[in-house]
């Protein structure tokens, strides 16, 4: 417990599930990451330990909310090496001068109890987090540039259609002329099998870790009834070419996850299902589609070229990392290089 000027400011592990939940939907820079709702996703997932960090004000009112999840890929020397916190909605706090102290105190108290195991915390930040930057600098957390793309869904169809770029706009006008593409929504759970097979393929191919299935089964058991997540297949004739999982809230729909077969790119499904994301969103009433990041601007990244041929706005809010850790990350990040150089020759050698 700390003490401002006289009043009480707690650090407290457990909320009331109603306070929580009334303190996120009446800040109108909250997004879906800081709900009751996904945190329960997360504590079912495989792999996934979301933990509850918030200041509260003596007389109960919540000023400051951090939601850290540890993430790792293994036990033992494994877990030591490959355990990472990241709050994939940043940080959340009353806008006011108790709120920012009571902030301050949030993460400073995070970072002395937090889990040795842990190499580093990531706050991806969701929004424009500039006004409290020297705050999380001050903690240690150190900012980094980072990319997205968000898209205007508050307008006329035709007007976010002729938003795409030339070639995507014929692509998309060709591919539902022609009709061979077929959009399907998951509604059981063998359609979300089927999602997520699709999914996993990708990652591999890209040599990027996937969840565990629990947590697409969690999404769908939890958020799909509450309208907070779309499970979207892309199907040619019987084959499932595409996937993708958006979660909404508020005015706000996420791209979540995605994945494609390259091999059926001449169809475009890609670009299709992006399409129909955007004018489902638009005919629903949402006001924005978030892309979900768009990589370092210091970086190559073929997934931001995708994202942009879309039109919509890049913004910058970037990402802060506090690094508990250093030199056990750096001793990771050559480990995970050599499995990377390991994959690629074994892909190699099972191609000829």
């Amino acid at each position: 417990m700390k003490e401002s000027a006289g009043i009480k400011i707690n650090v407290v592990r457990t909320l009331p599930e109603a306070s929580w939940r009334r303190f996120v939907e009446q800040d109108p820079q909250s997004n879906i990451f800081h709900t009751p709702e996904i945190f329960k996703v997360f504590q079912r997932t495989k792999g996934y330990q979301p933990e509850v960090w918030a200041t509260v004000h003596e007389d109960g009112k919540i000023l400051a909310l951090f939601l850290p999840i540890q993430i790792t890929l293994g036990n033992g020397l494994l877990r030591f090496l490959t355990t990472r916190a990241v709050c994939y909605g940043s940080v959340l706090y009353e806008h006011s001068t108790l709120g920012e102290e009571g902030l301050a105190i949030l993460l400073n108290t995070y970072i002395r109890k937090a889990d040795r195991t842990v190499l580093f915390t990531e706050l991806r930040n969701q929004s424009d987090l500039s006004g409290i930057q020297a705050i999380l600098t001050n903690c240690g957390f150190v900012y980094e540039d980072h990319l997205n793309y968000l898209i205007s869904l508050n307008r006329p169809l035709d007007e976010i259609l002729q938003g795409l770029g030339r070639r995507t706009r014929k692509h998309v006008r060709q591919g539902l002329r022609r009709g061979e593409v077929v959009i399907e929504e998951g509604v059981n759970r063998e359609q979300i099998f089927h999602c997520y097979e699709m999914l996993q393929k990708t990652y591999e191919t890209a040599r990027v870790p996937l969840a565990d299935r629990s947590l697409f089964e969690a999404a769908f058991d939890i958020l799909h009834p509450l309208g907070m997540v779309k499970f979207l297949m892309v199907r040619i004739g019987e084959t499932y070419v595409a996937a993708s999982v958006e979660l909404a809230y508020k005015d706000i729909l996420y791209g979540w996850y995605g994945g494609v077969n390259r091999e059926y790119s001449s169809y475009h499904p890609n670009e299709l299902l992006t399409w129909h994301v955007l004018q489902w969103g638009a005919e629903h009433g949402y006001h924005v589609y978030d892309f979900g990041g768009a990589g370092k601007p210091s970086e190559q990244y073929g997934v931001r070229d995708f994202k942009a041929k879309f039109g919509g706005e890049l913004v910058n809010h970037g990402r802060n990392t506090y690094y508990h850790a250093p030199r056990r990350l750096t001793v990771s990040k050559v480990g995970y290089s050599i499995y990377r150089r390991l994959w690629n020759l074994y892909r190699a050698s099972t191609a000829r």
